[in-house]
């Protein structure tokens, strides 16, 4: 899946190196918006220079490791930008600029809102410390340590023939439709709870579970694993208040989808370009 980075693109990192190393990009979240130069309208990281000259008090400052030689940072801060600088929510970057670049935002924005809440310990209350070797916090007087949260989730395209089953969220805007998603609970395998999220939002059965790919997608703190399944009966009844509707398209007529970076995107492309392969499309 080329829309995610690369294992040879970015080495995560708990320490700088010493000596600071080679210039750096700063994902600042100033008052919880993601702050950015703007270069012929497409947002850019921080870097050394703008960061330097910046008049904002600093909360927060993470080292995430190396993207592409480059030290990546997360960092929190509050205050006013100058002149010259924007600043919108991270969705404000998904499609405008390089894919690894959306994701290595998303990596910052979990781990701040991670260090955020757990500056205390869940257990006894003490304030927590920086763990001495893994990206963690660590209580000092009951020793709980508090890894980043991560909520495990599964996004599947159910497919009968040459037609997906595509939904619309009851807050998504009329005509635009996706795959179906859900989070894992406790106790539930992954299969699982994907059987129990499609007959939830759909009332169908599923059959021949086939995984194709993950991604981590920061809306929030998931990791999003990619099925296509197949339809193995039952009427579409949608799940009120959270499906307004459900339908089924062919491959050849989709209707208005989610962009080229999200996964169900990715789910769908490939089920579109099967069926063309298929019918010598």
């Amino acid at each position: 899946m080329g829309w995610q980075i690369q294992p040879d693109e970015f080495e995560s990192r708990v320490s700088p190196p010493e000596g600071g190393g080679s210039s750096a990009w700063y994902f600042l979240f100033v008052d919880g918006r993601l702050a950015s130069l703007a270069e012929r309208g497409i947002p850019q990281p921080i870097d050394d220079d703008a960061f330097r000259w910046l008049d904002v008090e600093i909360r927060e400052r993470h080292y995430l490791g190396q993207f592409r030689g480059r030290a990546c940072y997360a960092v929190s801060a509050s205050g006013t930008l100058p002149e010259g600088y924007a600043s919108s929510d991270l969705r404000g970057w998904l499609g405008r600029v390089e894919p690894p670049v959306f994701y290595l935002a998303g990596r910052a924005q979990q781990i701040l809102e991670w260090l955020d809440t757990h500056r205390y310990c869940g257990r006894c209350g003490s304030e927590t410390q920086a763990h001495g070797t893994d990206r963690a916090r660590e209580c000092p007087d009951c020793g709980l340590i508090a890894y980043p949260r991560l909520s495990p989730s599964i996004i599947v395209l159910v497919t009968r023939g040459d037609e997906m089953l595509l939904a619309r969220n009851a807050n998504w805007p009329a005509g635009f439709y996706s795959t179906l998603a859900g989070f894992v609970e406790p106790g539930e395998s992954v299969e699982q709870t994907l059987h129990r999220e499609v007959m939830e939002e759909v009332g169908v059965r599923v059959a021949n579970l086939r995984y194709l790919g993950s991604q981590s997608w920061p809306f929030p703190n998931s990791l999003m694993l990619g099925y296509h399944a197949e339809y193995a009966g039952g009427e579409i009844v949608c799940q009120d208040g959270e499906i307004a509707d459900a339908r089924w398209f062919r491959f050849d007529d989709p209707p208005n989808m989610p962009p080229g970076t999200a996964i169900s995107r990715w789910l769908i492309d490939a089920f579109i370009d099967a069926r063309k392969a298929a019918s010598g499309g």
